[in-house]
């Protein structure tokens, strides 16, 4: 039976479709109350068989700053995955503008080679990039992490503001231009604003992928301090004990500013997709 407008009854599907919802947001979330609840353990309770502690130490969070390098290995991140998800922006958006606006000889096969360059892990150039940066003592240093790091997610950002800004109609543009605008006034306020969806799909592919990123890490930094907060925390891991109560809460400390980009990215993700619908 329909449910009647103003109220009326909840039909069955709505409520098995609420219940595998909700039991589903329960099984992925599980894995991060049990991070956040270990992160609250005292070391003598690792142990215990118990779901819950019998004191919670929020002392941990203290213990993993004074402690560790954590502080500095977030600033590095926290710079590493911001300046290559700009610097990966500052490039993509005139290649991808570009591409898609410019029918010129080989542009297909240009976009094929960006693609196959996704297809590169870093670990097969770890070696060379490890020599080329040794050369020119970069080792070490926040700017080798942001260039890689924009180098790998280039194409990914290239490919998808590509598609996002050629589904744009042109006459939008040339409308733009008519009106007085410059090619540069056209793109900032006509073509930016419809492909801020894909603006906003790079950004978060860009930002995670290097906020993520572990092996670059690992390589090209081997002072404590300068290195990613990925690695930061696998130095919890020793080898015979693992400090379970400072690595969960170091990772507990990973996953907020993540969670707070998605928070405040999410209303640019519906004004992106809605920019433009009206005239």
């Amino acid at each position: 039976m329909r449910a009647r407008r103003g109220g009326g009854r909840i039909r069955p599907r709505t409520v098995v479709l609420a219940a595998v919802a909700w039991l589903l947001a329960a099984v992925f979330l599980l894995p991060y109350l049990e991070m956040v609840v270990t992160a609250l353990r005292p070391a003598d309770e690792l142990r215990d068989a118990g779901y819950l502690p019998r004191h919670f130490a929020w002392s941990n969070f203290v213990g993993v700053w004074r402690d560790s390098t954590l502080g500095g290995n977030l600033r590095v991140t926290l710079l590493v995955a911001g300046g290559a998800t700009l610097l990966a922006l500052l490039v993509a958006l005139p290649a991808a503008y570009y591409t898609a606006r410019v029918r010129y000889r080989g542009r297909r096969l240009f976009l094929l080679l960006v693609l196959v360059t996704q297809m590169f892990q870093p670990t097969s150039l770890l070696v060379g990039l490890y020599r080329e940066f040794y050369r020119l003592d970069m080792l070490n240093s926040v700017w080798t992490l942001i260039l890689c790091n924009a180098a790998f997610n280039l194409a990914f950002a290239v490919w998808i503001l590509t598609a996002y800004i050629a589904s744009i109609p042109v006459e939008l543009e040339e409308a733009a231009l008519l009106d007085g605008l410059g090619r540069l006034g056209a793109l900032r306020r006509v073509v930016l604003p419809l492909a801020m969806p894909g603006v906003v799909t790079a950004v978060i592919f860009t930002f995670i992928s290097a906020w993520n990123e572990f092996v670059m890490g690992l390589t090209l930094s081997t002072e404590p301090r300068s290195q990613p907060l990925t690695v930061g925390i696998n130095s919890f891991i020793g080898n015979y004990t693992v400090e379970w109560n400072y690595l969960f809460a170091g990772s507990v400390v990973a996953i907020v500013p993540v969670v707070v980009l998605f928070a405040l990215i999410e209303r640019h993700v519906v004004s992106g997709l809605t920019a433009g619908s009206v005239k």
